[in-house]
């Protein structure tokens, strides 16, 4: 049923919820690239993609006939300039409350193990790098390192961090209460600075990490000892150990969280 027309264009509900719809998709795009250089390449994709419906509009053929091409070939320059912003995107959705119902995995036993840890290695200076798994699988960052599968304590998170230790070098990925592997290769995120803080090759490791999926990341500091924690492509520097236990109870899943979850906790796991 037609609500109202513009023109002699009819316009029904269904045509309001599709306009809205993607409106939703590009505002949503935007949000995630404003800042970047890719934002200005996306508002020039926009602009071509406006010039051409106005030219088919106003019927101008060749300049129609030219951003045709243009846009015929837009879906794949798009998919290749903005993979980066495109799985950020796409992790925004799947960090819904609805899927992350299905999704999450009970930590919050080793939160205490993980803080404990963390402020020993801060008082110690050695560099620590915890990725914590939430929904996003990781069996390609782990298979870059050595598996363990043993039970979180803080004793061994000291241990595989010592400067002494062959596994120190690198992140180990805890997924629930167990340590999957150590001495991971992350991918490091193109932010070298941030507020006027150089970033070195530990905290680029851990924000790259965050950017690329939806896992916490717990940064120890080697030349400082300062404790950072990064998460959805924001560094959060400067935490004390009870803000760091903290932080990690208000975002990691809690006990309560279960339901259909426990269901696909086992597939999660072969992921």
């Amino acid at each position: 049923m037609d609500l109202f027309h513009i023109g002699f264009i009819p316009v029904s509900v269904i045509d309001i919820i599709d306009i809205a719809i993607v409106a939703f998709i590009f505002y949503k795009l935007y949000q995630v690239m404003r800042g970047t250089v890719a934002a200005q390449i996306f508002i020039g994709l926009l602009m071509i993609l406006a010039l051409s419906f106005a030219a088919q509009a106003l019927g101008m053929r060749a300049l129609g006939w030219l951003l045709g091409t243009l846009t015929n070939i837009w879906v794949i320059a798009f998919i290749v300039l903005f993979q980066p912003e495109l799985r950020r995107l796409f992790l925004y959705f799947g960090k819904n409350s609805f899927v992350r119902f299905f999704i999450h995995i009970d930590i919050s036993e080793t939160v205490d193990e993980i803080a404990d840890a963390a402020t020993e290695l801060s008082n110690r200076q050695h560099g620590a790098l915890i990725v914590i798994v939430r929904g996003s699988a990781l069996r390609t960052i782990i298979e870059t390192g050595e598996e363990i599968r043993a039970k979180v304590s803080k004793g061994l998170l000291v241990t595989i961090f010592n400067p002494k230790a062959p596994l120190h070098d690198g992140a180990i990925v805890v997924r629930g209460d167990t340590i999957e592997a150590a001495r991971c290769t992350l991918p490091l995120s193109s932010t070298t600075k941030l507020g006027g803080y150089v970033l070195g090759m530990r905290h680029r490791a851990g924000l790259g990490m965050s950017e690329q999926s939806d896992a916490l990341v717990v940064i120890v500091s080697e030349e400082t000892g300062t404790i950072s924690v990064a998460e959805d492509g924001i560094l959060t520097r400067g935490l004390s150990p009870e803000g760091l236990r903290r932080r990690l109870k208000e975002t990691l899943p809690r006990p309560s969280d279960k339901g259909a979850k426990s269901i696909l906790k086992h597939a999660t796991e072969d992921a």
